[in-house]
């Protein structure tokens, strides 16, 4: 009986083992060196900005993004502001309704044009705002105007009514024609840069001016700004970041980029630049959606 025993001893710790170094994720550095987390916050909380570029359906991804939210609140508590590319700009009234309790979740859920995964990836974020009193901004232009552009180019703004100026960022919209993020669209398009192209680019300008517009009018020296949206709306310190930065060069801005891979060990030198920290996910990993 005790050789059995010994035996299952043995068994069970070369299973442990063998498992003992599966991890699902890595956190770099742009040395490609691997980060512990609380390093990571304590580079994060001392800018004025931080992005978390997301992958949409990454689980990893969703909840790293709701650890450093915690963990930046705890840091800066009153001067945190959270914004996000899933909420557009004219729900702002519902979501602050939400937050102060007024209104119920369901009815948040039923008139707010949430993305499919929200109770999954987002709700819980917006519970934790709710729970400690965190500002959260609706910080995308509505997906409407963004259509129009679609059709019609960033001059078919100027057609809008004052009220629904007043939710995409200030006209005329600055387009950085030769930015790598746009060019790059272009390219995975086919690279023919007609005019059906060169709007659909134009329209996802309109989104990056608009999330930089209401992140700059949500933000004051002081405070921090906890920005969450798809990496490609952060990576290689553009998109976003380009508005920012015309608007006030001065910011501090620290980025977050995630990517799925086989091997969660390394990183491409590519990768290693696109943001200050990148998170290597398992590509194994199970998806939200």
């Amino acid at each position: 009986m005790k050789f059995k025993f010994i035996i299952l001893l043995i068994t069970s710790a070369v299973i442990m083992a063998m498992t003992s170094d599966l991890k699902p994720y890595n956190i770099f550095n742009k040395k490609a060196k691997v980060q512990k987390f609380d390093k990571v916050i304590d580079k994060l909380s001392e800018a004025d900005i931080v992005f978390f570029g997301e992958l949409h359906n990454n689980s990893i991804s969703h909840w790293l993004e709701f650890e450093v939210a915690k963990a930046l609140f705890q840091k800066h508590g009153d001067s945190f502001v959270m914004g996000a590319e899933m909420y557009e700009a004219d729900q702002q009234l519902i979501i602050d309704e939400y937050l102060s309790g007024a209104v119920k979740y369901k009815y948040f859920e039923d008139q707010a044009r949430l993305w499919p995964n929200e109770k999954t990836d987002y709700a819980p974020i917006l519970k934790f705002a709710q729970e400690n009193h965190i500002p959260m901004i609706a910080t995308n232009v509505p997906r409407r105007y963004a259509a129009i552009v679609n059709k019609g180019s960033l001059n078919a703004l100027d057609s809008l009514s004052d009220e629904a100026k007043q939710y995409i960022a200030p006209l005329p919209i600055h387009y950085f024609e030769n930015a790598a993020c746009y060019t790059g669209m272009i390219a995975a398009m086919g690279g023919h840069k007609s005019a059906r192209m060169t709007n659909i680019v134009k329209a996802q300008a309109l989104k990056d001016a608009t999330m930089a517009h209401f992140i700059l009018k949500n933000w004051t020296e002081g405070k921090h700004f906890y920005h969450f949206n798809g990496a490609y709306h952060s990576d290689n310190y553009e998109s976003i970041i380009l508005y920012l930065k015309k608007a006030n060069p001065e910011l501090k801005i620290a980025t977050i980029t995630t990517v799925s891979q086989e091997n969660i060990d390394t990183i491409s030198e590519e990768t290693q630049m696109s943001a200050d920290f990148i998170i290597a996910v398992d590509e194994d990993m199970t998806t939200t959606y």
